[in-house]
């Protein structure tokens, strides 16, 4: 299955041996669902990175392969499209890098994807690309798939109507990645065959465009006569040429478009005759279709969903508990010998600022990479596919486009992507009420407070006896903030006034076995991302408040100390007391409490103190930064050397001597954070994705208004 077949004629010189730059570009491009991510992380491994294309916010997934062990190449990932006349931002930027020979990303080869089992629909995209005369080879994936849905390929025939060289590979296991990586060391031809031919009355504005751009071949110039708006890289004075051009010939984009696809088609099914059989027999019914009907189920779907979310908050709390406090106990016991070793300036830095926050980064690691695992998972699967068709009917029901319910499932693990993936939302409207109301969505990074203060108040009972009770607090948190989203579309929808309909469609996937080396590479990506992006502004703001903490303006703190010290002896407290009576009185005095006492009149009613007040204000820039900034405040000044970040929070007390962190400050907490904005960086992605500062403000006025609210009404229930 993995042999190449026999070698295409050439008709072009190899561009791939002549890369650019010493490393060969070669783009990933295909239909959605049709292997293509599987087979990018077959050829790159670990060798993977993720950044934005210039001048958007769409994601570019490169990774580098070694096709030999010298010869290596740079694979770009390209988005997921039918056609080559893009819906969305995520497939604009595939014309923008495939029409500009200038561009960095421009790839010297392409490796375009199809689904066996699914050829006609997958065909259509190959036969575009290989009209715009880039060297190809086309990697036919899922033919197992294909052979059990009584399809037969003829694949020297179709390698010969298409005119590349075809690999059948298998992106579930990896077979044909060694042929395919064969065949790209060697030079690689353009298509010799031309799918589409433009009629005679377009020829004469066509060429126009193709002598005044200098392209290569006049299919592209049809292209730019169809997209030029869409162009980023054309000057304005590029558009107004082809716009005069458009309107001096007549140029109907609409009708052309549809023209040519119906051509296409037809090209196709002539191909298709010769080169694929079917023999599909009534027995021969997908599995999926037959599991369709019970996990797509208007009852039973929603049942199975709730109990996949109920299993997935059940599984962060009972799973992670014995590896985050191993993590946990292991900082401690790190920051304890180092105590034990040396004292000084430097060892408090090092202590209870570096390892105190170090500590707050690496014990959430178990539960982030078991949030992912299953999202990864239930993505491998095709699961996930399903519920966004299920919970479509019911975002419907609050005013929510269709399309809706992917950025916000896709919201509870970091809203910044979530907000990335409204552009396939093709209502500005509806797009602008998802974006407003995806942050309501728990996000990843909430999950750290969720579990402290959730450990504190809550016992570690289960009800019934296999149900933690940790657990469903946790997935109550969640249940809160989806609510939340929903109820403040229909809201948002009823004050922007809009009538307009909108239609949701999407292809099932079929259910596959997941392949775990993607879900763990989707692990080890995210971990990678919690523990360097968020781990470096935790490490970061960690050091700078144990210094704002450890230090204070003029004398203060000296005459703090001396005070307490007489206060102290006073009232003949013993020498721990003592020291803890003291280091409080200093930390009061430091800059960091300087800064807490000035905002904590704004946040008693919420029950918090100046402490408190800090670790609010920091975790805007990460909501994962909160435990690491009260790990930080609390560890400063700790006379009783304390271990674990849970055991510093029980001791804290408040001014009655009772534990601060009672139920009604915790849950208070919890809602305050289940709704308040979540960080810099979201407002940042709104900012850019609305094109202004006007909806970012009013985002932000009203999450932190509803948060405030809440948490205040939520502490005087349980005070």
């Amino acid at each position: 299955m993995s042999e190449v077949l026999a070698p295409v004629p050439a008709a072009a010189p190899s561009i791939l041996t002549g890369a650019r730059k010493g490393v060969s570009k070669i783009a990933l491009i295909g239909n959605p669902n049709s292997g293509k991510s599987s087979l990018f992380n077959h050829l790159t491994g670990l060798n993977q990175k993720v950044g934005n294309f210039p001048g958007v916010t769409v994601d570019k997934k490169t990774g580098t392969s070694f096709l030999t062990p010298q010869q290596r190449v740079q694979i770009i990932d390209l988005p997921g499209t039918y056609s080559l006349y893009p819906k969305s931002l995520d497939e604009k930027v595939i014309i923008d890098l495939l029409h500009n020979k200038k561009s960095d990303f421009y790839p010297d080869a392409l490796i375009i994807t199809a689904d066996a089992s699914n050829l006609k629909r997958n065909l259509l995209l190959f036969t575009q690309l290989a009209d715009l005369k880039i060297p190809a080879v086309l990697a036919l994936n899922m033919m197992d798939l294909a052979g059990k849905h009584g399809i037969s390929i003829d694949l020297e025939e179709l390698q010969r109507e298409l005119g590349v060289p075809i690999i059948p590979v298998n992106g579930r296991n990896g077979s044909g990645v060694a042929a395919l990586k064969i065949l790209l060391s060697q030079p690689l031809q353009v298509s010799t065959a031309t799918f589409f031919e433009i009629p005679d009355d377009l020829l004469v504005m066509v060429r126009q465009i193709r002598y005044y751009f200098e392209l290569s071949n006049d299919y592209l110039a049809l292209h730019y006569a169809h997209q030029y708006q869409k162009l980023s890289f054309l000057s304005e004075d590029d558009k107004e040429y082809i716009a005069e051009l458009v309107k001096k010939y007549d140029f109907k984009s609409n009708t052309l478009q549809a023209n040519e696809t119906i051509a296409r088609y037809v090209r196709i099914n002539e191909m298709l005759l010769d080169a694929m059989q079917v023999t599909r027999a009534e027995s021969n019914e997908q599995q999926s279709n037959k599991l369709d009907q019970i996990l797509t189920h208007k009852v039973f779907g929603y049942l199975i969903f709730f109990g996949v979310l109920f299993l997935m908050f059940q599984a962060i709390f009972a799973w992670a508990s014995y590896p985050m406090d191993m993590l946990d106990l292991a900082v401690a016991t790190l920051n304890a010998w180092i105590q034990s070793k040396a004292d000084g300036p430097l060892i408090d830095l090092l202590t209870e600022g570096v390892l105190a926050g170090l500590g707050g980064v690496l014990m959430f690691i178990p539960q982030i990479a078991i949030l992912f695992a299953f999202i990864a998972i239930l993505e491998e699967s095709g699961y996930m596919a399903r519920v966004t068709f299920l919970m479509d009917k019911i975002m419907r029901k609050f005013g929510l486009n269709g399309k809706s319910v992917v950025p916000l499932i896709s919201g509870v693990a970091c809203a910044v992507p979530a907000i990335m993936a409204t552009r396939n939302i093709d209502s500005f409207k509806d797009r602008l009420i998802t974006i407003f109301v995806t942050p309501l969505m728990s996000c990843s990074a909430r999950l750290p407070i969720y579990t402290v203060m959730i450990a504190l108040v809550v016992p570690e009972t289960y009800v019934l006896g296999i149900l933690s009770l940790q657990g469903l607090v946790l997935m109550g948190l969640y249940l809160i903030g989806f609510l939340a989203a929903i109820f403040s579309a229909a809201l948002m929808k009823l004050v922007l006034r809009t009538k307009e309909r909108s239609y949701f469609i999407m292809e099932f996937p079929t259910y596959k076995m997941p392949r775990w080396k993607n879900v763990g590479l989707t692990i080890l990506e995210k971990v990678k991302a919690f523990v360097f992006q968020a781990g470096k502004v935790i490490m970061a703001i960690s050091i700078i408040l144990w210094v704002m903490s450890s230090y204070g303006p003029g004398n203060k703190m000296e005459q703090a100390e001396a005070r307490a010290t007489i206060e102290a002896k006073t009232q003949q407290l013993s020498e721990q007391d003592a020291e803890a009576h003291i280091a409080g009185q200093k930390l009061e005095e430091s800059y960091a409490g300087q800064f807490g006492k000035f905002i904590e009149p704004s946040i008693r009613p919420l029950g918090y103190d100046w402490k408190l007040g800090i670790a609010l204000l920091t975790s805007f820039a990460a909501r994962e930064v909160f435990v690491g900034t009260i790990s930080t405040i609390y560890s400063v000044g700790d006379s009783e050397n304390i271990a674990t970040v849970k055991e510093k929070l029980m001791a804290q007390k408040d001014e009655f001597g009772q534990p601060f962190f009672s139920p009604a400050r915790a849950f208070s907490l919890l809602i305050f954070y289940v709704f308040a904005m979540q960080c810099m960086s979201t407002i940042a992605v709104v900012y850019r994705e609305t094109k202004g500062w006007k909806w970012p403000i009013l985002q932000l006025l009203y999450m932190t208004g509803l948060a405030y609210v809440s948490a205040f009404a939520v502490f005087q229930i349980f005070s």
